[in-house]
């Protein structure tokens, strides 16, 4: 159907209602008492009409013989000349990623706008469902013998060239695009996902395996330490991104040279079961990948502590489960988060009302990264109209099967129960439904979205990750109170801003305690090197490299000095620092360059560094480590196992939580169960003269992701 504004270009009107057999007619219209709508309209309509390349700016002052004149008749020839070349696919499907040779560009998403995929989703829904084939793995000695026989093939991997194996990659890719519609409709029956949710997943499984195909090659060109793989790693992943998640955590290990140990999620075995076959079928060696299900009980336990390293997405509490039975367990997790979306006076609150349904509900709020807060500043959070528009957003959510592809809010994965079940039903003192939520079926697994007002701040809804289609609202009075309410939970996965108020975003941006920060746009959905991925606080386990990021395949192994520190000039460390800061982790990286949209990964000075040094640690190696603080702009507390034994520094460390040892030296089990305990991270790894590895142990990652138009008219993207 074509659309054209009522009363614009009349004759071209007339023209496209005969070649097309009709044409709808639209104009805007509002109730008096939504009169303030209007101006944001027509000021849309102003901003297109006098930019610089609409014809309408120039038309009025345009004389023959004039350079304005010469230079609009040079566009029109140049576009009677281009007519046929114009294309008429979608880009999406025009722009075919390139592979290797350094290059990577991201998946295009499917188009249901054409036939042919409305048609592809026709036949896929009709389809029967196959369920896993892999059988339960339910003994210790069934778990042993899979992780000898991928110790026994990992040497072989690990021995090949990056570059081999960065090829297997690409293939896996390839299997990946080859296999959509299987995985499409596992996603469909297993994890209850929409079409909507299920299609960008499968993109960004394709995006883990060719980016880590391009990072692969550095583990071997890092000046000062060489690199030796973990061995085996265990990839441990949800039921919420069944597809993506398992893919990029598989790749990143074998990409780095391990073995793996794939342990699929029990709500969604079939998906990660595809997810096997595509890299099998791409040349990964069955012995160096092996696909075990296996119970949540001791033979669960003895494969997460036999194995040599665990990649984990799931909730905090698993996380510590895992270093309680293991205190050296090598972890890198990417765990819970409690998220908030703010909005203040100055927004487009419009497009805030849009972006705060979004990121809710998307997926049911069943994502790590979904919004369960919005925090409105001063009067937004009493202004009628936005609450409606909320309101109006979340109910126009159209509720139905995963299998129907008009669906946008599909079932649970399963019955809501526990703290999910009373976040549905159960209003604290304040609280009140804004939107209640109604059940739908009776085992509770449909449900409608649901909005709480009144949420306090301190409360439990303001602390409580419940991981569902609830979304509270609070109400403050200043940005300040924002961002100390945003910050106030325990976990700082992702976050975001609604202002057009640079100062405001600014003043957000150096204070939000999130990895994931997002302004002016939904806080979900982050893309492959875009936004890379991973949170801070409770949010991440381990070196908090980001997922999808250029840091993460450097913690999947080991590193060892080439050279020996005493022999090397400390002016020289400094110089090779020097050179690593000043093109790399001291200024902003956008390698994608959107004009629309802004991408920034940068780099963080820690907050709270604690260097501990232990026996064993040589002057170099502190005196490199305290180098790298500085060059960093940390500050670092330092403990000597000479002053402080391991007793009294495991007893300070309460005061540290959130914080980093940098150690040095031995650390003895009583720090390692002290540091988890209080929710310290600690870095041990060697001390080398590569600034490339020493320097990320004194910063943590954040993904700054920019709206830079609005409904289509670039804005600037600040100095970020």
């Amino acid at each position: 159907e074509f659309e054209m504004l009522q009363g614009m270009a009349p004759s071209q009107a007339r023209v496209v209602r005969a070649e097309a057999g009709g044409l709808l007619l639209y104009t805007p219209i509002v109730g008096r008492d939504d009169f303030d709508v209007a101006v944001s309209y027509l000021f849309r309509r102003l901003e297109e009409n006098s930019s610089e390349e609409n014809f309408l700016h120039h038309l009025f002052t345009l004389r023959p013989g004039t350079p304005d004149f010469e230079e609009q008749a040079g566009c029109f020839r140049a576009a009677v000349a281009g007519r046929w070349k114009v294309g008429d696919l979608p880009r999406r499907e025009v722009e075919v990623p390139p592979g290797g040779g350094g290059r990577f560009r991201n998946q295009p998403d499917g188009d249901p706008t054409l036939p042919v995929t409305r048609r592809r989703l026709d036949v896929l829904v009709a389809r029967a469902f196959e369920p896993v084939r892999t059988t339960l793995t339910s003994t210790i000695d069934g778990i042993d013998a899979e992780v000898a026989t991928a110790r026994a093939a990992q040497a072989e991997w690990g021995a090949r060239r990056a570059s081999e194996r960065c090829e297997v990659l690409r293939r896996v890719a390839d299997e990946l695009v080859a296999r959509h519609d299987d995985l499409l409709l596992a996603m469909m029956h297993e994890a209850s996902k929409t079409v909507a949710e299920a299609d960008p997943e499968i993109g960004e499984a394709v995006d883990f395996a060719r980016w880590y195909a391009e990072r692969a090659t550095e583990l071997e060109r890092i000046d000062g330490a060489d690199f030796t793989p973990l061995g085996v790693v265990a990839v441990i992943p949800p039921w919420n991104f069944p597809v993506a998640i398992p893919a990029g955590g598989t790749l990143a290990a074998l990409a780095a040279g391990n073995a793996v140990v794939f342990k699929p999620a029990p709500e969604t075995p079939r998906c990660a079961e595809i997810v096997a076959e595509a890299c099998w079928a791409a040349g990964v060696p069955a012995d160096v990948l092996r696909f075990v299900r296996t119970p949540d009980d001791e033979v669960g336990r003895r494969l997460v502590t036999t194995v040599d390293g665990v990649i984990l997405t799931g909730s905090h509490e698993t996380a510590d489960l895992f270093r309680c039975w293991d205190p050296n367990m090598r972890l890198f997790a990417e765990a819970s988060g409690k998220n908030a979306l703010v909005v203040t006076a100055q927004a487009d609150l419009d497009l805030a009302a849009v972006d705060l349904v979004r990121s809710a509900f998307g997926h049911q709020g069943q994502k790590c990264s979904a919004a369960s807060l919005g925090i409105l500043v001063g009067p937004v959070a009493t202004d009628e109209r936005f609450l409606r528009q909320v309101v109006d957003a979340a109910t126009s959510l159209q509720v139905g099967p995963t299998t129907d592809p008009a669906t946008v809010f599909g079932p649970l994965v399963a019955p809501a129960t526990g703290k999910l079940l009373d976040a549905l039903t159960v209003l604290a003192p304040g609280e009140e439904w804004l939107l209640e939520p109604r059940r739908l079926d009776a085992d509770g697994r449909v449900w409608t979205p649901g909005i709480k007002v009144g949420v306090r701040a301190g409360s439990q809804f303001h602390r409580t990750e419940y991981f569902g289609p609830v979304l509270g609202l609070i109400a403050v009075d200043t940005l300040a109170e924002a961002i100390e309410v945003q910050n106030a939970v325990d976990y700082g996965l992702t976050g975001g801003i609604h202002s057009l108020d640079p100062v405001e975003v600014d003043a957000w941006l150096d204070a939000v305690e999130v990895g994931n920060a997002y302004v002016n746009r939904a806080i979900t959905g982050a893309v492959v090197q875009r936004q890379p991925f991973g949170g801070w606080k409770r949010s991440s386990v381990g070196v908090g490299a980001k997922a999808g990021g250029p840091d993460y395949l450097l913690q999947l192994g080991t590193w060892a000095p080439s050279t020996d520190l005493s022999e090397v000039d400390a002016a020289e460390l400094a110089s090779a620092d020097d050179a690593w800061w000043e093109d790399h982790y001291g200024i902003p990286h956008d390698p994608t360059g959107l004009f629309c949209e802004a991408n920034v990964l940068r780099y963080r000075p820690l907050p709270d560094l604690v260097v501990r040094v232990g026996s064993g640690a040589t002057t170099a190696e502190v005196g490199r480590v305290l180098a790298a603080s500085e060059r960093c702009g940390v500050v670092p507390l330092v403990s000597r196992a000479t002053v402080d034994d391991d007793a009294t520094f495991a007893g300070t460390l309460s005061a540290h939580r959130f914080g980093r040892i940098r150690a040095v030296g031995f650390v003895s089990e009583l720090i390692r169960r002290a540091a988890i305990a209080a929710e310290v991270d600690l870095v041990d790894e060697a001390v080398t003269a590569s600034g490339r590895l020493e320097l990320r142990h004194h910063l943590r990652e954040q993904a700054v992701s920019r709206t830079l138009h609005r409904f289509g008219n670039l804005v600037s993207a600040g100095d970020d």
